[in-house]
Order: structure tokens, then sequence, then C-alpha cells
């Protein structure tokens, strides 16, 4: 009897500390699948694992929100939706998805990080428009949901990086768009970001042009990006034109993909972080309402 009771114990704490693991885990961020059943038109698909390894995830099948929320005492009611790039072949969730959110958790926003669909990936089943239904409903859910994670429905914005910029500009400047195959109550809430982050976006960003009611843009990206430099400055220029607010930031140098900036010898680009937490500050997005 003894001796089983030293066991029970012993399972007892193992079971204790399974279910912190576990907690803590649940406490850190919480995924919700965008679709219940999985993505319109392709149900039977939701079921295959996605892949990942190091710095990027691939075959995402049940596209997805993981979410994250800032301590309970700095929590200010803004949140925002993270598309991370890797030219729709990938998708960098790591540097460009967790920690940007953990960063705007830092500055209490809640963040959305999204896992959309990669028409690029070899042997890809899926098209742009799949990508674009993933951001516009991902829009809506996080509004849907608003109440159940303290976030204000006018202070909701969009961050994107790269291929990532392009998803994120999809629903900003396209946002009256309807982009659902079938829809339900979420589809028929509004789409339209207050704000939006585009680091170093894709060329498929930059939409014909820019209609005055565009959310107020906060742009970035280095000049010798030779891929996406000059979507930034197209798109400053479309702004000015169109009279939206737009704050732009082209540095010098810093390339393509350097993320939140923590990895880079630059100066500029390590902290360019706390330029787009002066720019929110200066727009009152972090004003706990």
């Amino acid at each position: 009897m003894p001796g089983g009771l030293v066991l029970s114990k012993k399972y007892l704490i193992l079971i204790a500390v399974l279910l912190l693991s576990v907690f803590s885990k649940g406490q850190d961020s919480i995924v919700v699948s965008l679709w219940k059943n999985g993505a319109p038109g392709f149900e039977t698909k939701s079921k295959e694992p996605e892949q990942a390894k190091e710095w990027w995830v691939k075959n995402i099948n049940n596209p997805s929100l993981t979410i994250f929320l800032p301590p309970a005492a700095i929590a200010n009611g803004t949140a925002v939706i993270i598309c991370p790039g890797g030219g729709f072949t990938n998708l960098v969730f790591d540097a460009e998805g967790i920690a940007a959110a953990k960063y705007l958790n830092g500055i209490g926003v809640t963040a959305f990080v999204l896992k959309y669909r990669l028409f690029r990936e070899p042997n890809s089943p899926y098209k742009e428009e799949n990508a674009k239904q993933d951001i516009f409903r991902a829009m809506r859910l996080v509004r849907s949901m608003a109440h159940d994670y303290q976030v204000d429905t006018a202070r909701i914005g969009v961050m994107g990086f790269s291929a990532g910029g392009e998803v994120a500009g999809w629903v900003s400047y396209h946002y009256e768009d309807k982009n659902f195959v079938t829809p339900d109550a979420t589809d028929l809430l509004p789409a339209r970001p207050a704000f939006q982050v585009l680091v170093y976006p894709g060329p498929l960003a930059v939409p014909a042009r820019v209609s005055p009611t565009a959310p107020p843009t906060f742009l970035l990206a280095a000049n010798d990006d030779a891929c996406c430099s000059e979507p930034l400055v197209q798109l400053l220029q479309m702004h000015r034109k169109a009279n939206v607010p737009v704050e732009m930031h082209l540095y010098a140098k810093g390339n393509h993909a350097f993320n939140m900036g923590s990895r880079s010898a630059l100066n500029s680009i390590h902290s360019w972080p706390q330029r787009l937490t002066d720019w929110l500050t200066d727009n009152n997005w972090l004003v706990k309402k």
C-alpha cells in the first residue's frame, strides 16, 4: 500500500505538470479556424497536416488565426491581423508572425496571426482568389469575435510583410469586395481595416488607385530592396493624391526580409519597430478605451 501511494503521488505530480504546461500554452496563444468545417470548396482538405520546419510553415489547407493576447493590465482594445510573408510558397510564421505578435502584445495590442493559403506552392490547388478569401474572412471573423477578446471593432488593423503585405493591401484597398463563396453571418460584416502596416510589401499590394476612404497607412522598407522598395514609393504617391494619411520610412540599407529587425546589425533596421510604436501612439491607437 505505501508503495502504491507513492506511485500515485508521482502520477499526480506528473499530471499536474502536464496540465500546467497545456494551460500555459493555451494562455500564450489560441488557434481558431477561419471556417468551422474548412475552407469553402476545399472542406475535404481541412484535415491534411501542415508542414513546418525551422522558420517556415507550408501546406496550409485549413486557414486559421493564431491569437496572442497582451497582458490584461496594458491591453488597450486595439487589434492587428498579421500576415507573414513567404512569396506564397511558405509562411515565415515565426519571424514575421509570432515575433510581430509578441511585439504588439508588449504595447497592449491583441494580435491575430493569419495562416493563409499558398497559391504558388508546388502542386497547390489554390489560386490568388483563395488567399483573398482568407484575409477577408479573417477581418470579418475578428470583428465577430471582438467582444470575446475585449477588442474594439473600430480599432482592428492589418499588418503584412512582403507577400503578406500584398495580402494586407488586398483587404485595405478593396475592402468593399465580397470575396466569399458561400456566405454566412460572419461574411456579412464589414471588412475594412481601421489602419494598415505594410513592411516591404510586394507589387501585388499596389492597386490601380487608392480610394479617399482607404485606411491610414504606415509604410516601411529599405531602398536597396530590389523587390519591394518601388511599391512603397508608388503607394506613397497614390496616398498623397487621394489625401489618405500615410507615413513612410525608406531606409538606405537593409535589403529584404529583415523581419522585426532583431537580427540586423544596422541600427535603423534594428530599431524600426519603435517607429511603428510612435506612429500608433501619435494616431491614438494605443490609448486604452
